[in-house]
């Protein structure tokens, strides 16, 4: 007998395995990825205040990503939402990949932040 696995089923376990030891406060706030086939979610969390302090993707207002890879636009994205945090005076995050592997755009995304100035 052949087993389905569900990849989103799984991804979602590995996601609440992480979140048992992720934790964002006011002075660490937690980046939060989403990731989905054609576009790539970040938001800065205080899960203390249960509060988004800030959010961005390539489905952000005025943003153009259509002439970009998948991985280009993940890297954009991860330098905008760095940009917004350092206004908001967040310096340092905890990375949370969502249960993502930590490979391709996940990985842009948080090289792209790193590079912008974020520290985690």
């Amino acid at each position: 007998m052949v087993t389905k696995y569900n990849k989103n089923e799984i991804r979602s376990k590995r996601h609440n395995r992480l979140r048992a030891h992720i934790h964002g406060t006011a002075q660490t706030p937690r980046l939060n990825v989403y990731r989905s086939t054609d576009n790539i979610y970040a938001q800065v969390i205080d899960d203390d205040a249960q509060v988004t302090l800030c959010a961005f993707s390539t489905k952000t207002k005025g943003v153009d990503v259509s002439s970009m890879t998948k991985t280009e636009a993940a890297k954009y994205v991860g330098e905008q939402i760095a940009k917004l945090a350092l206004d908001k005076g967040i310096e340092t995050v905890v990375f949370d990949r969502g249960g993502y592997l930590y490979t391709g755009r996940v990985q842009a995304l948080a090289d792209g932040a790193r590079e912008a100035g974020l520290k985690f």
